[in-house]
């Protein structure tokens, strides 16, 4: 799975408009700030504060 560098750019976390970055496996998109996962499925970032699910510590 690679996400598109111009994709992962221009994308923000959709609660604090903060900066993401793609986590180590690269199946989610996280926000350090709202300590957050978005998770990618199918290719596809699930960008909705409803569907993410809290950073493990």
């Amino acid at each position: 799975m690679s996400l598109n560098k111009e994709l992962l750019d221009i994308l923000v976390c959709p609660q604090c408009k903060g900066d993401i970055h793609l986590n180590d496996g690269e199946t989610g998109l996280i926000c350090q700030a709202c300590r957050l996962v978005y998770e990618i499925k199918d290719d596809i970032p699930i960008m909705l504060v409803d569907e993410a699910r809290p950073l493990d510590s």
